[in-house]
Formats: structure tokens, sequence, C-alpha cells
């Protein structure tokens, strides 16, 4: 099915938003997300990217503009409503809870007053966590921690996940198994997943990007065609080189900088 024929499930309308009177930091964003796409929200750091991840969740209420999510008014969802359509995971978590990962993936099921389908066994056996309930987040690595959050998610049922930074702070590896198991997800549940992220070559595992700077869209589409040097060296202030090798995918090169 191609982006244009996807049931949409989230549109953004002439968004704006400031923190203050004096400033806007997001401009007339317009861009929508349909079922089952992989999305990366491509910027440099202080680009926006954490406010339309905020705004798209319903946390935060734009100055002016719409935001639809499946075709009703964002904000006209209850909030428990719309945590089942919604899931937002911010790039701060909170590790000093005192709870093992499955009384915190438990907490998914705050919206419900009947359990969904899916269990919190279930939900820790698609995160491969399943034989580390009894764990306390604290003792996890990085990446199991990133993984009991997204089980949480999952749980909570929503067919939309908005993840701020969820590479930030993990070592290569890590980084790998997150993003295939957001794949995998995608591709049994349907899932739809935005991503905030800065690493371009990351982004170029990803449907879509939408290329952010300074509150306002750069570029939005596959990134084979957004992600050009130009663009690129406009949104990160730094020259790049696109390497493209027959048969093979494009890498992005930064060795003309040192």
């Amino acid at each position: 099915m191609s982006s244009a024929s996807k049931p949409m499930i989230l549109e953004l309308n002439d968004v704006c938003f400031s923190y203050s009177k004096v400033e806007s930091l997001i401009y007339n964003l317009s861009f929508s997300i349909g079922e089952g796409e992989f999305i990366g929200l491509l910027g440099a750091n202080g680009s926006g990217k954490s406010t339309i991840l905020k705004l798209a969740s319903g946390i935060l209420k734009p100055l002016s503009g719409d935001l639809r999510l499946w075709g009703k008014p964002l904000h006209s969802y209850m909030n428990r409503d719309r945590a089942k359509l919604i899931s937002y995971l911010p790039q701060t978590l909170d590790i000093t809870v005192p709870f093992t990962i499955k009384e915190l993936v438990s907490m998914g099921l705050y919206p419900y007053d009947i359990p969904p389908a899916m269990s919190v066994y279930d939900a820790l056996e698609m995160v491969g966590l399943r034989d580390k309930e009894g764990a306390h987040l604290a003792d996890l690595s990085g990446g199991e921690r990133r993984r009991t959050f997204i089980a949480m998610t999952l749980l909570q049922g929503a067919g939309l996940l908005l993840l701020d930074e969820p590479l930030a702070n993990l070592d290569l590896k890590y980084q790998v198994e997150l993003i295939r198991l957001l794949r995998k997800l995608r591709k049994d549940r349907n899932i739809s997943v935005v991503m905030a992220l800065h690493d371009i070559n990351i982004a170029l595992q990803f449907e879509k990007v939408v290329l952010i700077k300074d509150g306002k869209i750069l570029g939005i589409g596959p990134p084979e065609y957004i992600l050009s040097e130009e663009l690129i060296r406009n949104a990160f202030d730094v020259d790049v080189r696109i390497i493209r090798q027959q048969g093979e995918k494009a890498y992005i090169s930064y060795e003309n900088n040192f």
C-alpha cells in the first residue's frame, strides 16, 4: 500500500507553537502520519523535534493550527481515550522508580477498565524480557530499560508510537536491537512509529523522513530524496558527502570536516 493510500492516523495542519509570547518555536507545521508508517523526525539539537512530538501526543496545545486524530480534533478526546490511540515515550526516562519490570509494564493498562487482549507477559515476550520480569529497572542495561518502556507502550495498545530520541546514550548494539524491534512491531502489528533522532545515517533506515530546522520543515519524503548534501548542510551546518555504492544503501560521510 502506498503512503498516499494509507489511512491517516494523525494530521498536523499549519500548527504553530511557542513557549513564550516573544517568539514562536514551531512555524506552520503540516504533515501526516499514515497507518503502519515508519517515520524519522530528523534535526539538530534544539530544532524543535521534542516539541513537535509533545504537540502530536496532545501534551502541548498549539497556539494555532489543527491536529486531527482519526479525523477528530486531537484535544476532543479524553486523556484516557487518547492514550489508547497514541503512546508517547519521552527522551528522559525515570530509572529511579522502585518498580520491577513487570510492575512498570503493567502501568500500560491505566487507560483501561477492562484489560485488552494483550497481557503483561505478551508485551514482555515481544521485547525479549520475559525472563527478567522480576528485575528492577535500575539493574538493567540501557537497551533493556528502553525495551521495558517500549513494552509498557505496547501494553497500552496504541497504534501510534511517538518516541523522543530513544537511541540516545545507547551502545550501537542496543540501537540496532531497538530499530529491529520497532520494525518487527510495525510488520506484525501494523503499528506506526515516529522517532525523533539526529543521526543522519540511522535516518536512512526509515521509510519517510521529516527534516526539521528551527521549527520548520525543510523536507519530507523518502530519505534517499530528502537527505541531499545541500539539505543536510542547511539542517546541521556541516558538510557531508553521500556515498552510494551499486546494489547497497547510501551512507553519509563526515570525513571532510576533520
